[in-house]
């Protein structure tokens, strides 16, 4: 079994457009779709942190 990374998940933009054709209540779709952009935004998050962590380790050697 591989690993998946952060960047391995499908974007959530990407997965918000497939969504638009499911037949969700507009006010449950715009609940999703709020949630998805945090989604993104903390995925960013995550690989800043990730990108912080390699370069504070680089220095360090």
């Amino acid at each position: 079994m591989s690993k998946s990374s952060v960047s391995d998940f499908e974007p959530q933009t990407v997965l918000a457009t497939k969504l638009d054709k499911c037949f969700y209540q507009a006010d449950q779709q715009v609940k999703l779709l709020h949630l998805q952009a945090e989604i993104d935004c903390l995925l960013q998050q995550l690989q800043n942190l990730k990108l912080q962590r390699i370069e504070s380790t680089v220095k360090e050697e």
